[in-house]
């Protein structure tokens, strides 16, 4: 079984106007609403290419119920804490006149000790954990270390681990040696205490993290595309070139591609290039939806891949 564990979720308000104009009333030309959070981003992308997974994390309150009857819409399969907070809506505008983006990220619900408890206890009776997604932001009220905690229970349960994290969260986490850690340009600087921007030191200090027991590290850059560091192999994966609509979520995309080319027993290379090519795809869509099916399989030949 596939589980992604999304600590704090949130639901999406995505808004498009014809231009933001300070100081000034915005009509709010179309509006979606979306299930959201890095682990969630992964379920609802891995059920767009065929595999099965299941949600995990804390909700709450009347959005926490939206959220949860949208994956259910889906047909993404939840297994969810309870929490007497409320879960958080995140603002997306659009500016349509000139393709703005902004995102209006909200911190998310307190949880409490006992509910943190509830999620520890969930995680130690996961049936069959083949593999486990630990992703995103520690909702107030949790210590980092919590990402260290669940990944151990995890390992101890044979499962493989894969961790997109940032900041503190990242720190603790790789302290439990994860299987995987997807960390983009700026996460991979902050976990190593240096500005990296040459390719060179991007590499050298992805091979450094690695040598610490970290079995493969994927790292984004951004337009630059993907790099796949592990102790035997390392490749480089740049993108087609395409318009980009958006780019929320593209890493999270990367990270179900990835994980659906190992379930057809795909080689590194070739987990690589599903990565780039799911995270492109979602590139394609407006809003933080997430990429379809068919772009994905349409840009997957044209994703180059280069050992290194």
């Amino acid at each position: 079984m596939i589980y992604t564990i999304t600590l704090n979720p949130a639901l999406d308000r995505t808004l498009w106007v014809e231009r933001i104009r300070a100081d000034d009333s915005n009509r709010i030309k179309k509006e979606e609403r979306y299930a959201g959070g890095k682990g969630i981003d992964v379920s609802r992308v891995l059920t767009m290419l065929g595999v099965g997974s299941t949600a995990l994390g804390f909700v709450g309150g009347f959005t926490g119920a939206e959220l949860e009857g949208r994956l259910l819409n889906e047909g993404i399969s939840c297994d969810f804490i309870r929490i007497s907070g409320e879960t958080r809506t995140n603002i997306i505008m659009n500016d349509m006149s000139t393709g703005g983006q902004s995102v209006f990220g909200a911190s998310g619900p307190v949880i409490e000790p006992y509910e943190l408890m509830q999620m520890i206890h969930k995680v130690e009776g996961l049936e069959h954990p083949g593999m486990v997604i630990i992703s995103g932001s520690i909702p107030p009220g949790v210590h980092p270390k919590i990402y260290r905690k669940i990944i151990e229970i995890a390992k101890n349960r044979n499962a493989k681990v894969i961790l997109d994290a940032d900041g503190e969260a990242l720190v603790e986490g790789t302290q439990a040696f994860p299987d995987i850690i997807k960390p983009n340009i700026h996460e991979l600087s902050r976990l190593v205490g240096a500005e990296l921007k040459e390719q060179d030191d991007i590499i050298d200090a992805a091979r450094s993290v690695q040598k610490k027991g970290i079995g493969l590290l994927l790292v984004s850059m951004g337009a630059k595309g993907i790099l796949l560091i592990g102790e035997k192999e390392s490749y480089h994966a740049a993108h087609p070139e395409v318009i980009v609509k958006n780019t929320i979520g593209a890493g999270d995309s990367a990270v179900a591609g990835f994980i659906y080319a190992l379930t057809e027993s795909k080689s590194l290379k070739e987990a690589l290039a599903y990565a780039v090519a799911a995270g492109t795809a979602t590139t394609l869509m407006p809003g933080t939806a997430l990429c379809c099916k068919d772009d994905f399989l349409r840009l997957l030949p044209a994703v180059h891949v280069r050992e290194l």
